[in-house]
């Protein structure tokens, strides 16, 4: 019943996300981070990384733009901004 709706592990690898992002993106600062790893652990996409303050980007092939990681951040050293023209 269910069977058609189930994909094989690993696909998210090859299903990239980022391509139906609404028309915001984030962008880190790099100023005030101190490291929390707050966004990198509320990402639902788990598309940031970084190991440490001021380290934290983002995957834009993944990346939807729902805005989590802006509204966690404890120094607002996340904006979500207007996704660029893409050429």
């Amino acid at each position: 019943m269910y069977g058609p709706l189930i994909v094989k592990p690993g696909s998210s690898k090859k299903n990239k996300t980022g391509s139906w992002r609404v028309e915001i993106r984030p962008q880190f600062l790099k100023k005030n981070c101190i490291g929390c790893k707050m966004c990198l652990l509320i990402c639902p996409e788990g598309c940031i990384s970084g190991e440490g303050k001021n380290t934290y980007d983002f995957d834009p092939m993944y990346c939807k733009g729902c805005g989590t990681c802006a509204a966690i951040c404890p120094k607002k050293d996340i904006l979500m901004i207007k996704e660029e023209a893409k050429d």
